[in-house]
């Protein structure tokens, strides 16, 4: 199936080609600002499926509006026509196309150039009319603020912002390749739309994007496992340089080996780890409340448990070999000693973040 993406190198373009790639579609027809009259012609007659996400915006001079929008799609309906082919034409589009602007006119001309295309040869047809697309290889300082915002928050720059409160409509760029995608597996022509699309504003996207530079310092990440959070933080690490892919966290030692955090989160706790020389005990407290887990990852150890109030003794002995996970429980004081001939290492998570006015740890060495 060859399939031709106009607009190849651009933001959607280069995210959709490496999707097509990666499901299988490997005959592609790339076709970008720098093709020439014969080398679209060609395209277009050879194409089995187009997306045409090809479009000016941010034109020197109005008028290539009309060239780039308008224009450009029906050049290529009309070689369809002329080569009796009803090729099935994804359009992108934009929201603005019911606006009354030379723009969203322009788009709105090139969405009945397709509607006419289809009245005559009978071609499955899509439009998308996109609101405000963000995700990874978009442009700062271009279309997207999204970008803009990632770009200069990652490389210490200001942002300027009009109205914090303003309404911003976003849908994720991955979720725009997975719709794309739907389409060689056939959906009903006419106007589409790309799930999910999130309702926010301009202000709240800042703060968040602030977060996650902010989350290095703090090692408090917001939820990032789903939604528009997850969509951001993506999209923002993706402005990183790859001098800024690694950062250091703060380590504390003393006699008995290295304590470290890494990890924290506002909901599910915080992820260290630490270290303990042969021989030496780490612990002697108990919780009220608070729970952890602890995950031998080098060596061997023993963990020793006693009730606060009945003197019930229990012991775990554990090694790296086994991956067991031992858990505290509140009530029970509870050490580790390293039992093993070389350095202990051990993976910690506990329920909460660790606060020094209200810590939860109360000593109580085990005999």
């Amino acid at each position: 199936m060859k399939i031709l993406v106009t607009g190849a190198e651009g933001f959607i373009g280069r995210n959709l080609c490496l999707r097509l790639i990666e499901t299988g579609y490997n005959d592609l027809i790339k076709i970008d600002r720098s093709a020439g009259p014969e080398q679209l012609k060609s395209a277009v007659e050879n194409a089995d499926f187009i997306y045409h996400l090809a479009g000016i915006n941010r034109p020197l001079d109005d008028s290539e509006f009309g060239i780039g929008n308008h224009g450009l799609t029906q050049q290529i309906v009309d070689i369809l026509t002329a080569n009796k082919r009803k090729t099935p034409v994804m359009l992108s589009s934009s929201t603005q196309a019911t606006r009354e602007n030379l723009y969203g006119a322009s788009k709105a001309a090139a969405e009945n150039a397709i509607f006419s295309y289809a009245e005559i040869t009978g071609a499955e047809h899509y439009i998308y009319r996109f609101p405000n697309v963000f995700g990874k290889w978009c442009k700062p300082n271009y279309n997207s603020f999204v970008a803009t915002f990632c770009h200069n928050i990652a490389s210490d720059l200001d942002i300027s912002i009009n109205d914090p409160s303003a309404a911003v409509t976003l849908v994720y760029i991955d979720d725009v390749c997975s719709e794309l995608l739907s389409l060689l597996k056939s959906k009903d022509s006419g106007f589409q739309s790309v799930e999910p699309h999130y309702e926010t504003t301009v202000g709240e996207v800042a703060d968040l994007i602030r977060s996650f530079k902010d989350s290095r310092q703090t090692l408090t990440t917001e939820s990032v496992g789903q939604g528009l959070s997850r969509a951001l933080y993506s999209t923002y690490l993706s402005y990183l340089k790859p001098e800024q892919f690694s950062y250091s966290v703060p380590s504390y030692g003393d006699q008995r080996g290295v304590f470290c955090e890494m990890l924290k989160t506002k909901d599910s706790g915080q992820f260290s780890f630490f270290t303990a020389h042969p021989g030496i005990t780490r612990g002697g407290h108990y919780h009220h409340s608070k729970n952890e887990k602890f995950l031998v990852i080098q060596g061997e150890a023993v963990f020793r448990f006693e009730h606060v109030i009945l003197g019930d003794k229990y012991e775990i002995h554990v090694t790296s070999d086994e991956y067991k996970i031992v858990e505290t429980v509140p009530g029970w004081s509870h050490d580790i000693t390293n039992t093993g001939s070389s350095e202990l290492i051990v993976m910690l998570w506990a329920n909460e973040i660790f606060d020094k006015n209200a810590p939860d740890t109360i000593a109580r060495p085990l005999a």
